[in-house]
């Protein structure tokens, strides 16, 4: 695995010009792609001074000395201007009109009605992946259905409306502004979504989204909030009767007899694993979720189409005849990476009313020794599939048990992806501890520090070949100033910059941090840090890019001993919170 290594960064200097950036851009993630002409190194494209090493650490966040941050809608803030303000603990409806925890994916929607406006205001929709009992309730387990209720509500997404007044960005009064929980009405939409796999004995309607990771956005200004570890917030209580024993898909989705020590099965009884009024109600999480952020009374719609599992993120690009492709990773051990191809042009499917997420073909990929991969489609029309599962939506429902059967190549926890403007596709694959035989896509084992793999797909992204190689293990970087483990969030800008959160233990004593790579020569520097045992995710930016936004999670994993961040109003616990990063000079973050 050395000398694949090795093999991979001689690669990589080869095809340095065919992975570089592109010439002439669209300001969009959403990037129609193949191989863009070579262009020099840019010397200006990092031209910052790096944050060091020694100053990486401690209870406070720190920042390039170039650069400067505000801190924005902490957990517990109002929604809307006027809304609840935090108080600790609070309650089940007052965290309800408040900004949920555990900030993680995030993208900002600017104004539409000014093109400059658009750099000072706009709808930021963000994710709420998750928060302890101990920190939501203060204490470790619900006593109550109004205790469920509190922790429900801190889940979920808020979409909040912002702008920058004299400087400062503020929290306004936007129509469009609301929170988004496991007891919001949602939809099903999509090949598998009059399945009997989604209907409950009960027949009760489907509600809610939960565990929202990462995220991605359309092209037609739609966000895409992504459910990861939902089966942690099931349960089956002890002395069920009859026992509550796992089927094999549940088994593998995660699902077991505690979850995650949330309990809310206890009073909740649509999470109760044991209980048949509510059987398949688990199979109604896992899944990408399509919100339009401008329009309050959209119900959201989970795309089936995109398949279920734990989702991490999802990158839209815009491929070949205007076909859009989704690609995703499953963030699990061992997991696969994903994409969805459309069946027509976009704005075709959008004309006639239908959605391009709910026509199209879902694959899961599969790396070769030789730095070629293929996309293998999950089909019913596939007799290695036909065999096992009865129609396409039970393989849609349960597209990890489908990728098992078709031999994709299980990575180290694919987190997220981003589309490069030239088309090359990232993924981070954070670690695998438990990973003892090595492969060519997943060079370590075990891999305690993690990768960024990265490829380009044959025809404009719609193809089922692709290249592939090793953008940066983390390893490499360690004993010099650009040391990083865990890489989690990525987002490529339109100038070729990779930013890069990390989530995991950095070496040195370093807190979490922000990183900015050029995707030709691999620099990386290091931009800002966060604060102990917290998570660096969630990255976005202004249409002109001299605002960025991050997100600080499980800031001190809870314990005020460990940070008293962000030091706002009610001191007694610490908060998640966004940081609003700006160079002193007013140029392009990351420059």
């Amino acid at each position: 695995m050395q000398d694949v290594v090795r093999v991979a960064a001689s690669r990589r200097k080869i095809l340095q010009g065919g992975m570089s950036l592109a010439a002439g851009f669209m300001a969009s993630n959403s990037i129609v792609g193949q191989r863009a002409p070579i262009i020099p190194f840019n010397p200006g494209l990092m031209d910052f001074t790096p944050l060091s090493r020694a100053d990486a650490t401690g209870p406070w966040p720190t920042i390039s000395s170039d650069y400067e941050f505000q801190i924005l809608i902490p957990w517990g803030d109002p929604v809307l201007p006027d809304g609840p303000s935090f108080a600790y603990p609070t309650n089940a409806d007052d965290q309800a009109a408040q900004i949920g925890i555990g900030h993680d994916g995030m993208w900002f929607f600017p104004d539409a009605d000014d093109p400059e406006a658009g750099n000072r205001k706009g709808m930021l929709a963000i994710n709420h992946e998750f928060g302890g009992n101990s920190h939501v309730l203060g204490k470790g387990d619900p006593e109550s259905l109004e205790d469920v209720r509190l922790s429900q509500h801190a889940h979920g997404v808020s979409i909040v409306g912002i702008q920058r007044e004299e400087g400062t960005w503020k929290v306004y009064d936007a129509c469009g502004a609301r929170r988004i929980h496991v007891n919001t009405a949602v939809t099903f939409s999509g090949p598998a979504a009059e399945s009997e796999l989604l209907q409950t004995t009960f027949g009760n309607s489907p509600l809610g989204t939960v565990n929202n990771c990462g995220c991605g956005f359309t092209p037609w200004g739609t966000y895409l909030t992504c459910e990861e570890n939902f089966q942690g917030y099931f349960g089956a209580p002890a002395n069920a009767r009859p026992p509550w024993a796992a089927t094999e898909a549940q088994t593998r989705y995660g699902f077991s007899e505690n979850g995650f020590g949330y309990g809310w099965h206890l009073f909740d009884f649509r999470f109760n694993l044991a209980y048949g009024g509510y059987r398949n109600e688990e199979n109604r999480f896992g899944w990408v979720v399509e919100i339009d952020p401008y329009n309050g009374g959209q119900i959201p719609v989970k795309r089936t189409g995109l398949g279920r599992f734990k989702h991490e993120s999802v990158a839209v690009a815009v491929g070949k005849d205007r076909r859009v492709v989704a690609y995703m990773g499953d963030d699990q051990q061992f997991d696969y990476i994903y994409k969805f191809v459309s069946s027509e042009d976009h704005v075709k499917l959008r004309y006639e009313g239908e959605s391009p997420f709910d026509h199209g073909r879902l694959y899961v990929a599969k790396f070769n020794d030789d730095f070629t991969g293929e996309w293998l489609e999950l089909t019913i029309e596939n007799s290695a599939l036909s065999a096992r599962f009865s129609s396409q939506a039970e393989i849609l429902i349960f597209a990890r048990l489908a990728a098992d059967e078709l031999g994709a190549t299980r990575m180290d926890r694919p987190e997220w992806t981003t589309v490069g403007p030239d088309g090359t596709v990232y993924c981070a694959c954070t670690n695998n501890s438990s990973r003892t035989v090595a492969d060519a896509a997943n060079p370590q084992a075990p891999n305690a520090d993690g990768h960024i793999i990265s490829w380009v797909d044959d025809d404009m992204h719609v193809g089922t070949r692709f290249e592939w190689e090793i953008f940066k293990l983390a390893s490499d970087t360690h004993g010099t100033e650009e040391s990083f483990s865990d890489p989690d969030s990525i987002y490529v800008d339109p100038d070729g910059r990779l930013f890069c959160g990390t989530d995991g233990g950095q070496q040195d004593g370093m807190n979490n941090q922000l990183l900015v790579a050029d995707t030709v020569s691999g620099t990386v520097k290091r931009l800002f840090a966060g604060v102990f045992d917290d998570e660096v995710t969630g990255i976005t930016m202004t249409p002109n890019r001299r605002t960025m936004f991050v997100n600080l999670q499980h800031v001190g994993n809870g314990n005020i001993s460990r940070t008293n961040f962000p030091r706002i109003g009610d001191h007694r616990v610490p908060r998640d919170a966004t940081i609003v990063i700006t160079r002193k000079d007013g140029g392009i973050v990351g420059s």
